[in-house]
């Protein structure tokens, strides 16, 4: 991989043994991203644990335009806005794969949107490949097949620092996300970027494999690229993040466009 090892080696890998809501993942991706920029953090990677079904939204989009909040609340579906770009995405414990990168902006400096998810997810296509997925890059940020998108992507620079996440179907409650995303419905309100409306492939209709497998299939190939060293999250950094995550609770920051 055309990556500067000065620059990215080694790479934390965080864990946490305790289970966070969705606000806290939008929480730790902040705080790691805010911590890199101030340099007290070196570049990490992470793999989220869902403790809910939510539907995560991108930081400028609206609301009612993307979600159905009847259908929500019947489902029991969080409704959360994380800093990043991008569409909204309907996440279920257990049925899909979610990673965040914090890397030096250095990394995708002078590329274009396109070129900054390309570089940044080449180790995810091997692994699909290997599962016999036809996996290729489509549009700005999405990782599809020829029967529909596997994965999407966002991104959020803060000084010298880019968070990278992605979020790919391993399975999926087609049903009930249609009942809860808006997508292809009419535009409520006239702020905000839509969610394109696109088919899902998930990876379970290609492999018999279970998602932790594919997980650690995903782990294993970006350890066979970078240096990597584990550091579990201790509790006084929860106690920080919790204290954090109680900004993507609140009405105001998930409604600051409704």
């Amino acid at each position: 991989m055309p990556y500067p090892d000065e620059l990215i080696s080694p790479i934390t890998l965080l864990r946490s043994a305790i289970p966070v809501s969705t606000a806290g993942h939008c929480a730790i991706d902040e705080a790691a991203l805010r911590e890199f920029a101030a340099g007290r953090l070196g570049p990490t990677i992470r793999f989220w644990e869902l403790k809910e079904t939510a539907v995560v939204i991108g930081s400028s989009q609206s609301v009612s335009n993307e979600v159905d909040e009847e259908a929500a609340r019947r489902r029991g579906v969080k409704i959360v806005r994380r800093i990043s770009g991008g569409g909204a995405m309907y996440m279920e414990p257990g049925k899909c794969i979610t990673f965040s990168l914090v890397m030096p902006a250095a990394l995708v400096r002078g590329l274009s949107f396109r070129d900054s998810y390309a570089k940044l997810n080449n180790w995810v296509l091997p692994v699909l490949q290997r599962l016999g997925i036809a996996a290729r890059f489509a549009d700005v940020n999405d990782i599809s097949s020829p029967l529909g998108k596997i994965a999407g992507a966002a991104q959020k620079r803060v000084g010298d620092g880019v968070l990278h996440h992605v979020t790919m179907a391993y399975d999926i409650d087609s049903q009930a996300m249609n009942e809860v995303i808006r997508i292809g419905r009419e535009r409520v309100n006239p702020r905000g970027p839509r969610s394109a409306e696109k088919q899902v492939d998930p990876i379970s209709a290609h492999t018999s494999l279970s998602r932790t497998q594919v997980q650690d299939l995903l782990l294993a190939e970006f350890a066979r690229h970078f240096q990597l060293r584990a550091e579990d999250l201790c509790p006084r950094q929860l106690e920080g993040i919790a204290g954090l995550s109680a900004k993507f609770e609140a009405r105001e920051w998930t409604y600051r466009v409704s």
